[in-house]
């Protein structure tokens, strides 16, 4: 369970009940407490690598401001921002694009009028699907904010809502008896040897492989992201045998598969160098494709002819040992 060591909460948090039940919680733990009128991420070093350790051990309470809600192509209609930022501290983080100088992890104590705004857009809408972790993992914070649980319980009585997550962590007692199968639970995975490598402060895989049965189990939709997918020369065996794990639990089941090759972008590159010096990720532009993204910014893939037989190779492979899966995408 992630336990932060700094609270940083906006004035105005503690006017919504999570932000006054949070403040009492944290306030008898003895975490150290710090109430701005804006919340701001004030950091005690200059180097960016400890800059980065600190804000990931701390929280911000905030309110989320407007009800427009942002596209999420090609995983769901809309983004639904409950939380920002993970605890986790993977090597490769596509965070460090956007949110690099931002490493802290913030939930928005307005939940309830989020989930509202949300069902008044569906309402002009024949189907809307959400997704609650495009630039988060909110399992980590959901002991504290039940903001998943809430919103599962809220969306259960529309029918043309769907509502997505994807998460590295196994924290999800809590939503077992919320179980709803308009609801999509995914898992990122990969290989054990490049979770233990690149994945800091998460768990392994078969930790999440027990989840992700506990999230079947209570009758939610199951799906898996295998991401990001790393191209070198034993590749194929590496991604086989966790294909191969699946199937020996889920022989059988409906699951959705997202495939994700590996990408990064120029800033996220910079980034990722400064926090983590020694990393081994693959970053050279040499081997890579510029490609411009939907988020105003251009990312470095893998080139054409490399992705045409990822594709080619996960397809098989999925339809040789989970031919029930729904392949979403591989991208």
């Amino acid at each position: 369970m992630f336990k932060p060591e700094k609270i940083i909460i906006e004035e105005k948090a503690l006017q919504y009940q999570m932000g006054k039940n949070l403040y009492e919680r944290f306030r008898k733990e003895n975490i150290e407490i710090v109430i701005q009128k804006r919340a701001n991420m004030d950091y005690s070093c200059e180097n960016k690598a400890e800059r980065y350790k600190e804000g990931k051990k701390t929280l911000i309470l905030a309110v989320k401001k407007g009800n427009k809600f942002e596209s999420c192509k090609p995983s769901a209609d809309f983004q639904l921002p409950l939380v920002s930022g993970c605890s986790g501290m993977c090597e490769y983080c596509y965070l460090n694009t956007r949110m690099g100088d931002k490493p802290y992890i913030k939930v928005y104590v307005n939940n309830n009028e989020i989930i509202k705004n949300a069902v008044d857009i569906s309402k002009e809408r024949e189907k809307t699907s959400f997704e609650a972790s495009a630039f988060s993992d909110p399992i980590p914070v959901e002991p504290y904010t039940n903001s998943l649980r809430d919103t599962i319980n809220a969306f259960k009585d529309y029918n043309n809502i769907e509502f997505r997550f994807v998460t590295k962590y196994t924290d999800v007692d809590s939503l077992l008896s919320v179980g709803n199968k308009r609801t999509t639970i995914r898992f990122s995975l990969n290989p054990d040897h490049i979770i233990r490598k690149y994945e800091h402060l998460t768990p392994g895989l078969e930790e999440r492989l027990k989840a992700s049965e506990k999230i079947l189990m209570a009758g939610y939709k199951l799906g898996f992201i295998i991401a990001p997918v790393f191209i070198y020369t034993e590749y194929r065996s590496d991604y086989t045998d966790l294909i191969k794990k699946i199937q020996s639990i889920y022989t059988g089941e409906k699951i959705e598969l997202e495939i994700i090759s590996h990408r990064f972008t120029e800033k996220g590159r910079e980034t990722t160098l400064e926090i983590f010096p020694n990393t081994k990720v693959p970053l050279s532009e040499i081997d890579r494709k510029y490609k411009f993204g939907q988020f105003g910014y251009g990312k470095y893939v893998y080139k054409d002819e490399e992705i045409k037989k990822m594709k080619e190779y996960f397809r098989g492979e999925i339809e040789r040992f989970l031919p029930s899966a729904e392949i979403k995408y591989i991208i």
